[in-house]
């Protein structure tokens, strides 16, 4: 015999079979609950609320009150235990963590603290006033939500990692530091794609079906016509790198042995900081972000060891996604001058993407093509005189676009060539067309001269300032934590509350109206 029994206050349902107590959480009430407990909550707690609260308080207030995290309760019930004390709901536990992040609180001690002295942070939690989670239950929470009995995503005794060389002009990156080429790793994922992100799983779970696919619900973007830019950035850790020898070697005056060594982060190693000019201990952060919105929102993280090349980080990040997210379609994609490698291009040729990658001139172009003309800096032809050519439409269907003299008049009437020496002698001037076969990196559609390829490209800083917003406007960069799985859910929490920051609220104000309607 099951008999249901609900124990007053509590957030989990009992089993009782043969007289066993079996708990997992289930939120009855569904949202609505929340909403209703927040208003009894704030009259009891804050009667004079519509004067003592500021309007940016209020902002936050509506924009909470009103996300709906209901889902989080079912999706999260298999990684409770059948037996224990009674769980807290986990819609409650995450809309707390996201209102740490909302209010810059980056420890869950100080939070927890937090929590027990501000009434109206524990109410807009879901909690009630003087029984709020304490720091164990934070860290517990997120040990459910990483798919992994360990921490970080390699073990912690590994060999010494290479420091990359410091590069020789200011303000460029480190060079790679990967044995593997560009092609290589395209080569190995197409293979095997990473399996780096998989503890991560039910974390970009979460933030996709509650977040990601609303904001693309909402129409702040396509993710069946999506516009992806990429950028890394250095995320600091520590001030130096902690680590201890396993060997006797410094013992013997030998101090520079390759012996492994017990890393306290074993994910992060030594970076170059191309923009300011220095090393740093931590992570290189790449993030993927909808270029085509107006809020640069972001797509997919992933983070790497400060010594990895941005053209390798993308690799990681797109292939990962790729696994995570399969539905995305993707169509254009808009990368710095770091990724300017033959080896996107030809991907992006085979599998119906247009690139936007800027032009690393010191990786060289060819000096004349079709014998006697030159590719300047933007992929366009100059003629034997040395006049930029001008563009005449691009041919899909044979994948070429058209350039045409751009020195030809039509005074008199009558089409001419203004040249001293013209190169053709044809009634519209020379004409050439650039087969993308032939060199898909430097012969783009549209070619980078074009408005069209300008207009576009700007948009890759999106992927910038919203790196901008995750290490600045939301201090990523202040948890002091020692391990990947805590920095993984403070990201993946930042980026949720990046879209929720996207997200139009009502036009009229619900819970200040209900409150005072009652005041």
């Amino acid at each position: 015999m099951i008999k249901k029994v609900y124990p007053s206050g509590a957030a989990g349902t009992h089993f009782l079979i043969g007289g066993v107590s079996k708990l997992k959480p289930v939120n009855i009430g569904g949202h609505a609950a929340y909403q209703n407990h927040v208003l009894e909550q704030l009259r009891k707690y804050y009667p004079d609320a519509i004067h003592s609260l500021p309007a940016s308080t209020w902002e936050i207030m509506e924009k909470f009150w009103a996300l709906d995290l209901s889902e989080v309760d079912s999706l999260l019930q298999d990684r409770y235990s059948d037996f224990g004390p009674t769980p807290r709901l986990p819609s409650d536990m995450l809309r707390s963590i996201l209102l740490s992040v909302e209010f810059k609180v980056t420890s869950y001690t100080k939070w927890a603290a937090d929590l027990k002295e501000n009434h109206l942070h524990a109410i807009l939690s879901g909690f009630t006033v003087g029984d709020t989670p304490g720091t164990g239950t934070f860290y517990d929470f997120q040990d459910r939500l990483w798919l992994s009995d360990d921490g970080n995503l390699s073990p912690k005794e590994h060999p010494p990692k290479e420091k990359p060389r410091k590069p020789d002009k200011k303000g460029e990156k480190a060079p790679p530091v990967e044995k593997l080429t560009v092609k290589d790793i395209f080569e190995k994922f197409e293979q095997a794609p990473p399996q780096d992100m998989k503890p991560c799983l039910f974390l970009f779970q979460l933030f996709k079906d509650l977040f990601l696919l609303k904001s693309h619900q909402d129409g702040l973007f396509d993710l069946f016509n999506l516009s992806i830019a990429g950028d890394g950035t250095p995320v600091y850790t520590a001030a130096q790198e902690r680590k201890k020898r396993t060997c006797n070697c410094l013992e013997k005056g030998i101090r520079d042995c390759k012996c492994d060594r017990i890393y306290s982060q074993p994910d992060c190693n030594i970076g170059w900081d191309s923009h300011r000019e220095c090393w740093y201990f931590g992570y290189d952060l790449y993030m993927l972000t909808a270029s085509d919105s107006e809020n640069d929102l972001p797509v997919f993280p992933v983070l790497g060891p400060a010594s990895r090349h941005d053209s390798i980080g993308f690799l990681y990040n797109w292939y990962s996604m790729k696994q995570f997210l399969p539905q995305a379609k993707v169509t254009k994609l808009l990368l710095d001058s770091a990724h300017d490698s033959m080896p996107y291009y030809e991907y992006c040729l085979s599998h119906g993407i247009v690139p936007f990658i800027d032009l690393n001139i010191g990786r060289g172009r060819p000096p004349v093509y079709k014998d006697d003309f030159t590719i300047n800096n933007d992929g366009v032809p100059v003629c034997p005189q040395g006049h930029v050519m001008r563009r005449d439409g691009t041919e899909s269907a044979k994948g070429r676009t058209k350039f045409k003299c751009p020195r030809i008049s039509f005074a008199g009437g009558k089409p001419s060539c203004t040249c001293e020496a013209p190169c053709s002698n044809a009634k519209y001037g020379r004409t050439v067309h650039l087969v993308m076969a032939d060199n898909p990196r430097l012969f783009n559609d549209p070619p980078r001269s074009s408005k069209e390829w300008k207009l576009e490209y700007n948009a890759r800083t999106s992927a910038e300032r919203c790196n901008k917003r995750e290490k600045l406007d939301y201090k990523l960069e202040d948890g002091r934590y020692r391990s990947s799985k805590m920095w993984y859910c403070r990201l993946f929490c930042i980026m949720m509350c990046q879209h929720l920051d996207a997200w139009d609220l009502p036009k009229t104000h619900r819970l200040k109206e209900l409150f005072e309607q009652v005041a």
